[in-house]
Parts: C-alpha cells; structure tokens; sequence
C-alpha cells in the first residue's frame, strides 16, 4: 500500500564519492547520515538554529538517538541525486520518532522509488550545569520535551509541508 500523503519535510542530496564503498554503492550507515542531515535542516528550516537549547537553570537540552529501525531496499548510486524526507513525526512527551524515506526520482512519470526508510526515535536529554563534560556519564538525564519546541513542531506538523 503506498503512502499517499505529502512529507512533513523534503530536500535532495547529490551522492559523492565519499558516501560510497569501492563498488559505488552509497554504504549503510550513510543512510544514517542523509537521515540526520534532513532532520537538522528541518529544524533549521523551522527555526532552531542551534542543537542545544537552555534551560533556566542554564543546563544544555538537546536529543540523542536512542533507537532506529532501518530498512534497506534499493542501492543508493554515485553520482545520483536523492530525495531524504521526514514523512511524519510522532510529538510524545520525552522523545520525538522520525518517520524517514530515501527516494530516487523517476525522470519517466514523475513517481519515485523507496531506496530505504527507516523510525528514527530521539530522546530528549538534558547535561546538568556544573557536570564534567569528560565523565562517563555526564550528569545527562532524560526530560520532557521543553514546551517552546514541542509547540514549533507541532505548529509545523499542522501546516503545509516544508521543502528545502
């Protein structure tokens, strides 16, 4: 069944030689990168320009990856241009899923082709004030979604979509 409803976001990407392995073929974890690289022009896009927030008290909030379900289903290229999307976005309270797709347009109707898609799940985070950045564990701990970025998304996710 094919999805029929625009993106929340769009932009295209052109495929270099240092996405590639040996035979050309864009490797695995690239997908990856493309994914994030959509997602931090899509906050760009909105208006957050900066990956950390500040809260009052002056601790750092910003999100970390904590789960992806990826799945592969056509060779990315050299040399081709690609479409990375942002397909839908699930706002919850501590997190945010990332619904994204890699498309190779079609020049011969218009339609494009799913190379892969993956659920991107990124979890909010805050580093405490005064923490040692260089400790193993950072005095990072989860938080709720801060209110004035759970608004601009969801204020984006009820307009039209965003293309780059």
């Amino acid at each position: 069944m094919t999805d029929v409803t625009a993106p929340v976001f769009a932009t295209d990407y052109q495929i270099y030689i240092n996405h590639t392995d040996a035979g050309g073929i864009v490797y695995h974890a690239n997908h990856l990168v493309f994914f994030e690289n959509c997602r931090r022009d899509y906050l760009t896009k909105i208006g957050l320009n900066t990956y950390f927030l500040t809260s009052e008290e002056g601790n750092l909030q910003h999100f970390v990856v904590s789960q992806i379900d990826i799945k592969y289903q056509k060779a990315i290229l050299l040399d081709e241009r690609i479409t990375v999307q942002i397909d839908h976005i699930d706002v919850k309270p501590a997190s945010l899923i990332f619904h994204q797709s890699i498309h190779r347009k079609d020049d011969k109707n218009g339609a494009s082709t799913v190379l892969s898609h993956a659920k991107i799940i990124i979890a909010c985070v805050e580093n405490q004030a005064g923490s040692d950045a260089n400790s193993a564990s950072g005095n990072i701990r989860p938080i709720r979604v801060p209110k004035k970025l759970h608004d601009i998304i969801q204020n984006t996710l009820n307009q039209q979509p965003l293309n780059n």
